[in-house]
């Protein structure tokens, strides 16, 4: 009997350790009131939950970081308690963000991995923040000749005549698409450009759409096009619809690390984004002289890079009337070292890129801007998007997510939003 007993509790406890393993696990957080709320000083209290398929576990060890905009960082452990969360406090004295990252341990110490992995956010992780005083983040000045300097760089661009190479290739149904090459200042303007069939003169909007930091070619803006000229660029000129190991190549050698090389970025004309910058210029060249644009309506979306590339394009063309730019890239480039700001994944500052800081764009821009990132995002830290929100001059809109990073989405997060929209 007692025989048995033992190895009903083994077989238990060992279908218990499965299911565990096999199950998902995740993080769910959470602060005390709105997380751009805050005041300098004020206790901020993070609420942080484990779940095991959604619902609260007990009994998951964890660890927890506390860094911030103000230099502090504090460390913590704790065990999950299931439906009661474990609260972490902390504060910031000056304006700017709270970081709060959590990680689940298993039974040796190690970081708990997700099953199934997903693309982002593989281990079991938390990743937060909550800011003070939000609308008083700025940035460093812009260099003086700012505007001198792209007036100089567009009379350079007009000196090389627009002209376009149109291949048709395949597109839908009621859709026509081409694999356009535009020349340009080194590189060309290398995108696929797509319209519905039989459009009208100066009936259509027109949106421009732009890529993050990568090596891939363009994508076919189908869906776009069937109501609107929509134009998909690629970031470097190159080739689309071409094999994979031909993008590949250009990661290993001409393209690797490129924008990060510290002595091109200490002249301005020699950074890898004075290519990139023209060739959205010219970009938006293209799509404004065909025959189909209504004349008003020009929209610039991507993200990350491609928020980047759309809210410089949207400071550098007056005629942009919409931009669209999630967890957009480079913001407030000199944060890091001039504010002593966390640093999110960037080149290494110069002087230099003061010129292709899109914070400095954004004050030029007067049409509608929706920008969206995450509170955990520390590709693109949440402070950067704030010098952004606060440089704008125009209809603008900001949300944040809550545990959100710059790939990773947590399930049901909370959102904080920014608007002067009417």
């Amino acid at each position: 009997m007692m025989k048995k007993l033992v190895l009903t509790l083994l077989l238990q406890m060992l279908f218990a350790v499965s299911a565990l393993a096999a199950d998902s696990l995740s993080f769910y957080g959470w602060t005390d009131k709105d997380p751009l709320t805050y005041k300098p000083g004020e206790e901020m209290i993070f609420s942080l939950q484990v779940l095991n398929n959604g619902k609260p576990a007990e009994g998951i060890k964890f660890q927890w970081t506390r860094t911030g905009d103000d230099g502090i960082k504090e460390t913590g452990k704790a065990v999950s308690l299931g439906e009661k969360a474990i609260e972490i406090k902390t504060s910031l004295k000056v304006p700017g963000f709270v970081y709060l990252f959590a990680q689940a341990l298993d039974k040796d110490g190690k970081p708990y991995k997700r099953n199934p992995p997903p693309k982002y956010c593989k281990n079991v992780e938390f990743y937060g923040g909550a800011g003070v005083l939000p609308d008083q983040i700025k940035g460093a000045p812009e260099p003086a000749d700012f505007d001198a300097f792209w007036t100089k760089q567009k009379a350079r661009l007009a000196k090389i005549p627009m002209k376009a190479k149109m291949e048709k290739v395949d597109g839908a149904k009621g859709v026509l698409c081409f694999d356009v090459k535009v020349d340009c200042i080194g590189a060309p303007v290398s995108g696929y450009f797509c319209k519905p069939e039989n459009a009208q003169p100066k009936s259509l909007p027109a949106v421009v759409s732009f890529h993050g930091y990568g090596y891939s070619g363009s994508n076919k803006p189908l869906a776009a096009g069937r109501n609107a000229l929509a134009f998909d660029v690629n970031a470097h000129g190159f080739l689309n619809g071409q094999p994979q190991s031909y993008y590949d190549d250009l990661a290993k050698t001409t393209l690797r690390g490129y924008g990060f090389n510290k002595k091109e970025n200490e002249n301005p004309e020699t950074a890898y984004f004075n290519g990139m910058m023209l060739r959205l210029i010219r970009a938006l060249e293209f799509i404004k002289s065909q025959p189909e644009w209504n004349g008003k309506d020009l929209v610039v979306t991507g993200g990350s890079q491609g928020g980047f590339q759309c809210i410089s394009a949207a400071g550098l063309d007056p005629d942009v009337s919409l931009c669209r730019a999630s967890v957009a890239w480079c913001l407030d480039l000199s944060g890091p070292s001039k504010m002593k700001r966390l640093p999110g994944w960037r080149p290494e500052w110069t002087e230099a890129l003061g010129y292709y800081d899109p914070c400095n764009h954004a004050k030029r821009f007067k049409g509608k801007m929706y920008l969206s990132a995450g509170l955990g995002d520390y590709i693109c830290p949440p402070s950067g998007q704030m010098v952004l929100y606060n440089n704008l001059d125009c209809p603008k809109e900001l949300i944040f997510n809550q545990g959100c990073t710059h790939g990773y989405h947590m399930p049901k997060c909370g959102q904080s939003k920014l608007s002067n929209m009417k």
